[in-house]
């Protein structure tokens, strides 16, 4: 939420300075290419700020090179706006490897994160020594095993079937299980 405030207020601060150069009187032929630019700066910028995957920054790089296209009359040189614009194009495909780099790629979430999983044993049911509860993934699960368990001893867990984990010691499984 506090992103979307910091972009916006940079859209009114870089407009405001584009504002301020086209009444300035500076030697720009035409105002729209000066306005181009400064957004497509401002989209660049938001590219970085934002989680999104190259969409804005895409626009901004597009929006830049326009404007630089509109303001060749005003006697900018031309290699200037294609480094520029080349400059942009490696900053947006760097952000954009950066992203999809810190995507997560295992599992988050579900069964195929509880199975395997490591936990001791928090409590027994009075009555069977065989049941208890964990404390696996900031839920407490209720176990049970063919084994009877002792409260902090380690166990992992082997298959889940509703709200009811099937455990056993953590040293008795083997790897494949």
């Amino acid at each position: 939420m506090n992103t979307r405030y910091c972009a916006v207020a940079l859209l009114l601060a870089l407009s405001g300075s584009v504002l301020a150069a086209d009444t300035a009187g500076l030697p720009v032929s035409n105002p729209a290419g000066m306005w181009l630019i400064t957004f497509g700066i401002a989209f660049l910028i938001a590219e970085a700020a934002l989680p999104n995957y190259g969409v804005i920054g895409l626009g901004g790089i597009v929006m830049f090179v326009i404007g630089a296209l509109i303001l060749t009359n005003a006697e900018l040189p031309v290699p200037l706006m294609i480094g520029l614009g080349l400059i942009s194009a490696l900053l947006l495909i760097f952000l954009l490897i950066r992203a999809l780099k810190t995507r997560p790629r295992h599992t988050v979430s579900g069964d195929a994160v509880l199975l395997g999983s490591v936990t001791s044993v928090l409590a027994l049911q009075a009555a069977d020594a065989c049941l208890g509860w964990v404390h696996l993934q900031g839920e407490n699960w209720q176990v049970a095993s063919t084994q009877p368990l002792h409260v902090g001893q380690q166990v992992r867990v082997v298959a889940r079937k509703g709200l009811l984990l099937e455990v056993a010691a953590a040293d008795a499984v083997t790897v494949g299980d």
